[in-house]
């Protein structure tokens, strides 16, 4: 009977090694990526304020492209995947509506190019961009009976986010028009340049400006 219990032992312990192998490898495959490529894993929110309103964890696709009703009720965009609201962000001015495929393509080379240039998660560099380029103080007007003047006010997470977007998409359309250079080019360039929130970047402009107008209208 000891026999066989050591005989039974070494085949259930043989025959294991090739089912924890195998699990780890459907486990590899089983791993969702951004365009097959970019891992979600690593890629975290420095900024506390953010981490609510940048939806990469518990939010993994496999493409910018789920097809959800985001705009049905307040504050249900925050669930959108963070990369899929560029991609929507990029398709204005008419004759873009609606060509989501096209958008997808774009974010998809500018990714490629990123991570030529920087060898880094391009999800990671294009989440650092968004934290840096919205602005955290705006100016509102305030005023009633024809005397209106600009109040300085905090700015909300979710409009950051908002706005962070809009300026990056709106940087790299600018800069492509009636350029050589293209889009997935232009975008690649204005995500890494927001991320080291260097001058360059349209959107940093854009921010320090709103923050400075806000400074003084305290």
């Amino acid at each position: 009977q000891g026999l066989l219990a050591r005989i039974r032992i070494s085949c259930l312990g043989g025959s294991a090694l090739p089912q924890l192998s195998s699990s780890r490898e459907t486990m590899s495959a089983n791993e969702v990526k951004l365009f097959g490529k970019w891992t979600y894993d690593e890629v975290m929110t420095s900024d506390l304020s953010l981490t609510d309103y940048i939806a990469v964890k518990g939010h993994e696709t496999f493409l910018p492209h789920t097809a959800g009703r985001y705009q049905k009720r307040k504050f249900r965009k925050a669930l959108c995947p963070i990369v899929e609201r560029m991609c929507c962000s990029l398709m204005m001015h008419g004759r873009n509506n609606g060509k989501k495929l096209m958008a997808v393509r774009i974010v998809k080379q500018a990714f490629e190019i990123i991570h030529l240039l920087t060898d880094l998660n391009p999800v990671q560099v294009f989440v650092d961009a968004v934290q840096n380029g919205g602005p955290r103080e705006d100016s509102t007007r305030v005023g009633s009976a024809g005397v209106v003047r600009r109040q300085a006010v905090d700015v909300s997470p979710l409009r950051r986010v908002n706005q962070a977007i809009y300026l990056l998409c709106t940087g790299a359309r600018n800069s492509s028009f009636r350029n050589i250079k293209s889009i997935s080019e232009c975008l690649a360039d204005e995500i890494m340049n927001a991320a080291k929130e260097s001058s360059n970047s349209y959107a940093i402009k854009k921010k320090d400006e709103i923050e400075r107008v806000a400074k003084a209208n305290r």
